[in-house]
């Protein structure tokens, strides 16, 4: 007797036993997406450790701070596109300040 694994199961394989071709561009899109996000983070991060008060105004570190929380959020929303839901990792690698945790997700006017 043979036995057939459920359909819903297998994995999506072309004719000559490859990946499909569409889910392989799939999966490097989201892979480019990550790594484009998590460069937007490190960006808008090193751009408030770099606000000075001597130098800069209160308003411009305000700005900082959305822009580095608007990146942080798209950054999570992608890795949770993508499966990966724990984003403790991420705030400890990217050393998130709690200041744009805070603001995370918030829809300003």
């Amino acid at each position: 007797m043979s036995l057939r694994p459920p359909q819903s199961l297998r994995q999506s394989v072309s004719a000559e036993g490859g990946v499909d071709v569409l889910e392989y561009e799939m999966m490097s899109e989201r892979a480019s997406s990550l790594g484009r996000n998590g460069l937007k983070v490190e960006s808008a991060l090193a751009a408030l450790k770099a606000w000075n008060p001597d130098r800069h105004s209160a308003e411009q570190r305000e700005t900082l701070v959305n822009e580095a929380s608007d990146a942080v959020w798209g950054l999570f929303v992608q890795r949770e596109i993508c499966g990966l839901r724990n984003n403790k990792d991420i705030i400890q690698r990217y050393g998130i300040p709690g200041e744009v945790l805070a603001r995370v997700g918030i829809v300003r006017k």
